[in-house]
């Protein structure tokens, strides 16, 4: 077990103490006052004082704290062996929900072989399980109840994709490289997730907070396809077989989902021709997740998401 994640996990940094606390981590308002603090930013503290979030703001935000529990939950088990639970982070809902189960092999620590992959898992380990406690102290902040965590399958569910890119058996917890493939499938579509839900997002605050989301899991991404270009062409063919099956579950005929080389060298940043990110709408991402084009659970989440947004 890794106690040092667990440990920072554990002291529970982010007690954020209700929507004042929210605004007070996000440096919008003084410490020891009522009044939002003179910053920078005066647009957005004067909006974060009078707006509150809306219902599509929190449907928002519940919908990416479905998709990062299902990231945390599958870097807290590659690094630590235990997931949120192990790192007491509530996964239950705020209407009293209990949390779904986690289905993953047993004894899924990864036994890494290279020191600084581990590294690198370790910091990402610790990102996602701060994402999850963020986003439910948020949603709490402004008046909504965070979802419980649904039941998340991460052992079939590489199985199934395996057989659908040509590697049987797969199993992402079984060494560095298998670990950075299972990875892959998720932060690629991180990305394109935030970046397609903001412009659902009214309140500037939640914004301005899913945007620095955003710029994390875009350096997750960059990370981890840099990783695997580096493996060599075996490796990057399975990355690009990954992608084809993304870009299908798109359901779109735009080149959203992208391989790690093309012609005239490396492709480690997908964009558009402007080299802007890509946007996935919430369906794209309900697509891939479910692994079906309209499908209404499977895959990642074989019972769904839970919130608006499923």
């Amino acid at each position: 077990m890794n106690d040092t994640i667990i440990k920072e996990l554990s002291q529970n940094p982010l007690n954020l103490g209700g929507r004042r606390g929210f605004l007070t981590k996000l440096g919008l308002a003084t410490l020891g006052g009522t009044a939002l603090a003179a910053t920078s930013r005066p647009a957005i503290a004067a909006q974060a004082a009078n707006a509150t979030a809306t219902e599509t703001d929190l449907a928002v935000l519940n919908f990416a704290l479905n998709l990062e529990y299902l990231e945390a939950e599958y870097y807290l088990y590659a690094t630590t062996g235990m997931g949120l639970e192990g790192a007491v982070i509530d996964v239950d809902g705020g209407n009293g929900e209990k949390a779904g189960n986690v289905i993953i092999k047993k004894n899924p620590k990864v036994k890494f072989s290279n020191n600084a992959f581990e590294d690198y898992a370790n910091e990402i380990a610790l990102d996602e399980g701060r994402h999850v406690a963020f986003l439910r102290e948020a949603i709490t902040a402004f008046g909504g109840k965070p979802v419980a965590r649904p039941e998340i399958n991460l052992r079939k569910s590489f199985q199934d994709l395996g057989n659908l890119i040509g590697v049987k058996n797969f199993d992402p917890f079984e060494n560095d490289v298998t670990f950075l493939l299972g990875a892959f499938i998720f932060e690629d579509v991180g990305v394109t997730a935030y970046k397609g839900a903001s412009p659902l997002i009214t309140n500037k605050t939640i914004l301005e907070a899913a945007a620095g989301i955003l710029g994390v899991e875009a350096y997750h991404a960059g990370i981890v396809r840099t990783l695997l270009y580096s493996q060599g062409k075996d490796v990057r063919k399975i990355v690009n077989d990954i992608s084809k099956v993304r870009q299908t579950l798109d359901d779109t005929k735009r080149d959203m989902d992208q391989p790690l080389r093309r012609a005239g060298g490396a492709n480690l940043v997908p964009t558009d021709a402007n080299s802007i990110v890509f946007s996935r709408t919430t369906r794209q991402v309900l697509n891939i997740v479910y692994g079906g084009v309209d499908a209404p659970n499977g895959l990642f989440f074989p019972k769904g998401l839970n919130g608006a947004i499923a």
